[in-house]
């Protein structure tokens, strides 16, 4: 192999690596509570959390691929990015 070739290769491979690391999942949410939540998550096999300010709107990032699984519970709620979510009781909704 020449060593033009092997630079092409490691330049090809660090960009697929940059390319994953910057997947993300938003969302923009309101916390009705009073106290700040974090949730895990599983975003395409791998773990993520992703945090809500206490009584504010705003926008939450998952960093990772979507989909994105929080458990709540019996219940599972899936993020694809883009959804408007509710967070009341300690629960997520997700809104119209």
């Amino acid at each position: 192999m020449t060593p033009t070739y092997l630079r092409s290769m490691c330049a090809i491979a660090a960009l697929l690596a940059a390319q994953s690391s910057l997947a993300a999942v938003n969302v923009d949410y309101r916390n009705f509570d009073s106290v700040e939540h974090q949730f895990a998550a599983i975003c395409s096999g791998s773990r993520a959390s992703i945090s809500f300010n206490r009584n504010t709107t705003g926008s939450a990032t998952l960093q990772g691929s979507a989909p994105c699984v929080i458990q709540q519970g019996s219940e599972e709620v899936v993020l694809h990015g883009g959804e408007n979510v509710e967070i009341k009781n300690g629960l997520i909704r997700i809104v119209d």
